[in-house]
């Protein structure tokens, strides 16, 4: 048995790690290149607004990839599911890096971009709740929590080796050559990773409680106008504890390193840098809340992050706008961690809001809605924002998506001793 769920934590964990690994890439190519590359010739303020555009693109798409890959999940299995959504997302993202600028293509440059974005979008959205739901239907009894932990590490892992990988490219090659190509070598690359995964996920089992749900022919024909109709409000409330965790992630990634570069004027290489510091307190704090929600709960302790989340955006003009690398890095490590704190308990909470029947559809749906509240335009939210009234407005924009998490978590009940 211990070899077993080890061995499912491992696959859990190693396919979000691949597939954030593909999102962030391009999170950090929106905030650098993608505007120069694929879009004509304008402002910089324009370009950056149109590729923060194209990066939100991608969570419009995610919850009709949870739906598609609901279904499946809830019809056919998770495994399966699994290995298609990883292929699908690890395609998008290998073609993504070999797709001519806007210099060689002219408009189909970004109409191509939207449409492999969209797709990236469509496998992410299959990817998360099958992979939760992997970790918690083996978990062993009063460990749920802990094993739902497993998928919420690779985001963390996945953003430290989209950074590293960018940060070292920035050693190795110049601006001009990073501009010019460099910047494509981490898509390409990704396809390696992605090859791992599907070997992975493909000599794994279905999960015991959903074999025995096909034995018992105990499945939904239709997941989704049964999860519409019958759990509706878990779906609303539970997407709308998820903003917080997309708000505070992308505002202290993807918004906070093109201020960081084009207005604070900090080097590129040295702002990457203190991302690689601030993820670590971010996966620091997965396994300790994760521990927490087993011992105290999960509504405790989403409560208590939401709250200091709350908190935490009356801090963000001092501590960023201050221009001081020890300030910044410290108000970065403190966003993440607090992500980090709120997202550990979801890979547990979520899937525990649904039955069996609806559970892939349900907790996959929940979470990619938060990501379109959360996250889609959240980048370029905070530009228009920053740029009208300044980083106290950010700062707002931060709090407020945390007021919205703590009062949907306020009018959920506890779920850690549900009969799974």
């Amino acid at each position: 048995m211990r070899v077993s769920t080890t061995r499912i934590a491992f696959a859990s964990f190693i396919g979000t790690a691949i597939e954030f690994f593909d999102f962030y890439i391009y999170g950090m190519a929106a905030a650098l290149v993608i505007g120069p590359v694929f879009f004509p010739e304008a402002d910089a303020a324009a370009q950056s607004l149109n590729a923060f555009l194209t990066f939100g693109l991608a969570f419009l798409a995610r919850p009709l990839g949870a739906i598609l890959f609901g279904h499946f999940g809830d019809r056919v299995g998770r495994k399966t599911t699994l290995v298609a959504s990883l292929l699908v997302m690890g395609v998008s993202t290998t073609l993504i890096g070999l797709l001519p600028g806007y210099a060689v293509l002219g408009s189909w440059a970004p109409i191509l971009l939207c449409s492999l974005r969209f797709c990236q979008g469509i496998g992410l959205g299959g990817e998360w709740g099958g992979a939760a739901l992997l970790a918690t239907e083996n978990a062993p009894a009063g460990r749920r929590g802990w094993f739902g932990m497993f998928p919420q590490l690779g985001p963390p892992v996945g953003f430290l080796l989209a950074t590293t990988s960018f940060l070292w490219l920035s050693y190795l090659l110049t601006d001009e050559e990073f501009r010019a190509w460099g910047w494509r070598i981490p898509f390409v690359a990704s396809s390696i990773l992605v090859m791992l995964g599907l070997y992975v996920r493909v000599t794994l089992a279905e999960t015991p409680l959903f074999a025995k749900a096909l034995q018992r022919h105990a499945v939904s024909r239709l997941p989704l106008l049964e999860l519409l109709r019958q759990h509706l409000t878990s779906l609303l409330l539970g997407a709308l504890a998820m903003v917080v965790c997309y708000a505070l992630f992308y505002i202290s990634t993807v918004f906070a390193l093109n201020y960081g570069i084009t207005t604070l004027g900090i080097p590129r290489s040295q702002f990457l840098g203190m991302l690689c510091v601030a993820v670590l307190f971010m996966a620091a704090a997965t396994p300790l809340s994760a521990w927490a929600a087993d011992r105290f709960g999960r509504r405790p302790v989403l409560l208590t992050a939401s709250a200091c989340a709350l908190l935490s955006g009356f801090v963000m003009a001092p501590m960023l706008g201050s221009g001081d690398p020890i300030k910044i890095t410290a108000f970065l490590s403190m966003q993440l961690f607090l992500m980090g704190a709120s997202f550990a308990p979801m890979g547990a909470w979520l899937p525990e809001l649904f039955p069996i029947q609806v559970r892939y559809s349900g907790a996959g749906a929940a979470y990619n809605l938060g990501g379109i509240l959360g996250a889609s335009f959240a980048p370029f939210i905070a530009q228009k924002l920053v740029v009208g009234g300044g980083l106290p407005w950010v700062g707002a924009y931060v709090s407020i998506a945390a007021a919205v998490s703590l009062a949907a978590v306020l009018s959920m009940g506890e779920t850690r001793d549900r009969d799974f």
